[in-house]
């Protein structure tokens, strides 16, 4: 069954490739033959691809040539570190098997590390860890056990400055209402954190979300009114003190699962002391059994714009020469402390927090933004299109008021932001544009020609068609983004994506009302940033 199921997999990508390349021949053939003509097929290409993901495309590209040849230069260093202490390694192995004093021959088992007891919460604080065993002793938060021991030898070891203990994490979930999906995310967590280093703030959920977490052992603190996601993660901050304690806060939503090279990855590019904050690479889950036809469908173009956007653009973006990134998602991202205490992290107005606390790290000069695949994690998309629209419309209009909270100053990165802005607003008026003319050339089609009867109407349709005929409309615009579900149709060898690509420019369209119809509402309304969450799957990835 799992040979049939790998042959379909490998088969589904062959035919999805074809696919793509028939298209994109036929597609080329038409825009030669049109040449002459008065078609804006550039414009229309322009609209299906983007001129920004072309530009980060290309630095992409020499990023990885540069981290290439930095990872390079990096191994054949290390070797030559390994080789250099190699002999004094050996030196020291041979002064240990000589005879010893015996107060230097103390076992180092009889060195006792001292490990606070965590307790119940205080009284009358709801903010105190989640009670455990009395009988369990833990490590003082954000240190494991084996560094700990470590911190109370006496003597450093040869190789100590080199073999640094690890970067101390904390990791804070802020949950409303979210029974279904919270075990599912503290699981994840637990696999790669000790349970006292995870701590999880229900934000006045009227739900089991809170009773939950505190079964399993992690750090609860419940707020009783709703302040919204920005709100409960600074209280949680301050309540537990994370800055004070860690090197580093995690802060994943209630629906995220961590891939297991998460820790390692967030590490190694919080190893660059120059980086403030680490992306997650966002992998949306593919769960066609617990979806509706909608759900399969709005799952599926999620997974094609993350891959767009991650591979294509925020790869771009994140280059150590770069660092441009407008967005460090909420959904799984990790702040150095540092940075973090000069964060403004729950300013008054604003609708969700991730675009804004990107910002202020730019704003601020607190550092580079840092993006790999290495620090892949899941979430889960909404299952209908009522919360799906909903969902987009909280992130652009948190996008409008964090510019208008912030507004402009002379950076590379508003450099790079004024063209992405000027071409997302252009695109989508043009996009909406496009589709209302291409439904008014489709109505006669769709009538047998009875609307032509109408002067105005036939007089309108024949200067449209001059210009823009239906056909033009299909291959110049839906054509080249159709190409793209194929491509990744062959990528993730799931052949379901060519059909349900054929929906993905109405929910282009979509988005593009919505980028627009946000935009004066974020200079009429104040949002609390109170948040109501979309449906959730219980079962987990």
């Amino acid at each position: 069954m799992r040979t049939a199921r790998f042959i379909g997999s490998w088969l589904a990508g062959v035919i999805a490739l074809a696919l793509a390349v028939t298209l994109f021949v036929q597609w080329l053939r038409f825009v030669l033959d049109s040449a002459g003509a008065t078609t804006p097929m550039p414009l229309l290409l322009g609209m299906a691809l983007g001129v920004n993901l072309l530009v980060w495309s290309l630095v992409g590209a020499v990023r990885l040539g540069d981290d290439t040849v930095r990872g390079l230069a990096a191994r054949r260093a290390a070797r030559g570190r390994h080789r250099a202490l190699a002999p004094r390694r050996a030196s020291a192995s041979a002064e240990a098997r000589e005879p010893v004093g015996v107060e230097a021959a103390e076992p180092a088992g009889d060195r006792v590390s001292a490990r606070s007891r965590v307790s119940a919460p205080n009284a009358g604080s709801a903010g105190g860890p989640a009670a455990l065993d009395p009988d369990d002793t833990l490590p003082a938060p954000g240190k494991s056990a084996e560094t700990e021991a470590e911190g109370h030898a006496d003597t450093p070891t040869a190789g100590a400055a080199e073999d640094a203990p690890p970067l101390s994490l904390a990791v804070v979930i802020p949950a409303h209402n979210e029974e279904p999906v919270i075990g599912g995310a503290i699981t994840s967590a637990l696999r790669l954190f000790d349970r006292w280093d995870i701590y999880v703030v229900s934000d006045s959920s009227h739900d089991a979300t809170a009773d939950i977490a505190a079964e399993t052992g992690v750090n609860v603190l419940e707020l009783l009114t709703n302040r919204g996601k920005a709100g409960a993660i600074e209280a949680v901050v301050e309540e537990f003190e994370l800055t004070e304690n860690y090197d580093g806060v995690v802060i994943l939503d209630a629906d995220t699962e961590l891939d297991s090279g998460y820790v390692e990855g967030a590490r190694r590019q919080l190893g660059d002391h120059g980086v403030a904050a680490v992306a997650g690479f966002v992998v949306a889950e593919w769960k066609p059994k617990q979806r509706t036809v909608v759900g399969r469908m709005i799952s599926a173009y999620r997974d094609r714009l993350y891959w767009l956007l991650q591979y294509l653009m925020r790869f771009g973006q994140t280059w150590r020469h770069t660092s441009v990134s407008f967005i460090v998602p909420g959904f799984a991202s990790v702040y150095r402390t540092s940075a973090l205490k000069a964060i403004d992290i729950n300013p008054k107005g604003l609708v969700i927090e991730d675009f804004n606390m990107t910002f202020e790290v730019h704003h601020k000069r607190l550092g580079r933004i840092s993006m790999n695949p290495d620090t892949r994690a899941h979430c889960q998309d909404p299952f209908t299109l009522a919360d799906y629209t909903s969902q987009v419309r909280r992130w652009t209009l948190g996008f409008w008021q964090t510019i208008r909270r912030h507004g402009i100053w002379p950076s590379l990165f508003w450099f790079a932001l004024f063209f992405y802005i000027l071409e997302v607003v252009i695109v989508a008026v043009l996009l909406l544009t496009t589709a209302l003319l291409g439904v008014f050339t489709a109505v006669p089609a769709l009538t047998g020609g009875a609307v032509l009867d109408i002067d105005a109407y036939a007089a309108g349709y024949g200067a449209v068609t001059a210009v823009l005929p239906l056909t033009t409309i299909l291959v110049g615009l839906f054509v080249p983004d159709y190409i793209l579900t194929c491509i990744l149709a062959t990528i993730r060898r799931r052949p379901s994506y060519l059909v349900y690509g054929l929906f993905f420019m109405p929910m282009r369209i979509l988005d593009a009302y919505l980028t627009l119809r946000t935009v004066p509402q974020a200079w009429t309304l104040r949002s609390d940033g109170r948040w109501k969450s979309p449906g959730r799957a219980a079962e987990r990835l």
